[in-house]
């Protein structure tokens, strides 16, 4: 049988069709392409949007900003001394963007004037952390990228 050129062409199209669908196959079925939201009611959070800027603001404001390092011990979160720690409430989320089964939310309790998440409950890469906390009626909130 002999093959002219019209006929390659054809195959050409199909073979071409046939790699293209078995790839999308492929990643829309595989585990390792997970192609989740950030987060589960991400619409949500976005309509609350404008009151996290509020609260950015009403932290440079008022000076409340947050010094956060690591240390040995893990990551130290320390607060600004001119506000009673024993009135600070809120709560820290560390948000893993490779991988969302590492997302980490927790409600502050203070014992002193700073916070210290342990070593062993971070694994190393990048991460993003905010604090929302408020004191006496003011809400604040720190955003910080970090690589651990």
């Amino acid at each position: 049988m002999k093959i002219n050129w019209g006929t390659g062409i054809v195959l050409s199209f199909v073979a071409f069709i046939a790699f293209i669908l078995y790839f999308v196959v492929r990643m829309s079925t595989d585990d390792r392409a997970n192609h989740d939201l950030v987060t589960d009611d991400y619409y949500k959070q976005e309509l609350a949007y404008q009151k996290e800027i509020d609260a950015s603001n009403s932290a440079a404001k008022m000076n409340a900003q947050l010094k956060i390092e690591k240390t040995g011990e893990g990551l130290r979160i320390s607060f600004p001394e001119k506000f009673d720690y024993k009135k600070i409430e809120g709560t820290v989320s560390l948000y893993r963007p490779s991988n969302k089964h590492l997302d980490i939310d927790f409600p502050l309790s203070l014992s002193n004037t700073h916070l210290l998440i342990p070593d062993n409950s971070l694994v190393g890469g990048r991460w993003d952390i905010a604090i929302k906390w408020s004191y006496e009626g003011n809400t604040f909130l720190h955003k910080e990228k970090l690589t651990y």
